[in-house]
């Protein structure tokens, strides 16, 4: 039987953003690493009247912000992109020069996974992305011609599968286009394809001290999906609300 332990209060973390940043995020099979960064409350939900930022702390809503500076690129499903009404990245102006000083771009860009291309284009998603960091749009090869076709005038579009987007060809298209990093903001239908598909490499996930929300967990696995490991490396505590980061198990793929 394995010892129990009792966690205890460690060293004040200052900076929020300071323990995530020194994980190596190195994949040791190849390709980019994908990083989870989701909340739920303390009964599993996701989302209060449909959405999640009303589920947030202010501590969670700053990491959220923060986190978004170790990413070359960040992914959302395009169910989220509409009920949280998605902008552009923006980072502080501090994370912006820090980023540039270490030659790489000021934000990283937004990518959207979408099967159907059903998305408003003149949205802030893909109008307001900044110069050098237009939004991508992540889609498959079965998609509406004249959905596809708009995509194409206001984003950078990568085909990934035939009649659904792969989460496996995705990730590599990712990789191929310098994305070494990739945060994964949700859903949590595709957040399950990714654990599915064995490519969710670490899991940050916040627990926020409330119950009651909407009947909609973290993850949504697809039919059939294996169950996947992962090992708890980190918890931090602000207030009430709790910080949990987990990679995935030896074990697991």
């Amino acid at each position: 039987m394995r010892p129990v332990h009792i966690l205890q209060a460690g060293p004040e973390v200052t900076e929020p953003l300071a323990p995530y940043a020194q994980v190596d995020r190195t994949r040791p099979e190849g390709g980019c690493w994908v990083l989870g960064h989701m909340v739920g409350g303390l009964d599993g939900s996701a989302a209060i009247g449909g959405r999640v930022g009303d589920l947030s702390t202010a501590p969670d809503a700053r990491l959220f912000v923060l986190m978004r500076a170790l990413a070359d690129v960040v992914l959302v499903g395009a169910q989220t992109v509409r009920r949280e009404r998605y902008g552009a990245v923006r980072l502080p102006p501090e994370q912006v020069a820090a980023r540039r000083a270490a030659g790489r771009p000021g934000t990283p860009p937004l990518a959207v996974v979408t099967r159907s291309l059903d998305l408003d284009w003149s949205a802030r998603a893909f109008a307001d992305a900044p110069p050098g960091s237009r939004t991508l749009v992540i889609t498959c090869a079965d998609a509406d011609a004249g959905r596809l076709a708009r995509a194409r005038q206001v984003a950078d579009v990568i085909i990934a599968g035939a009649d659904r987007v792969d989460p496996e060809q995705a990730m590599l298209a990712l990789s191929e286009l310098g994305h070494q990093v990739v945060l994964c903001e949700g859903g949590p239908t595709w957040l399950g394809e990714l654990v599915a598909a064995g490519r969710l490499d670490e899991l940050c996930l916040t627990i926020a001290p409330l119950m009651g929300g909407d009947p909609l967990p973290v993850s949504i696995s697809p039919p059939g999906a294996p169950l996947a490991h992962f090992a708890l490396r980190q918890v931090i505590r602000d207030g009430d609300t709790l910080f949990l980061r987990y990679e995935r198990g030896r074990d697991d793929g």
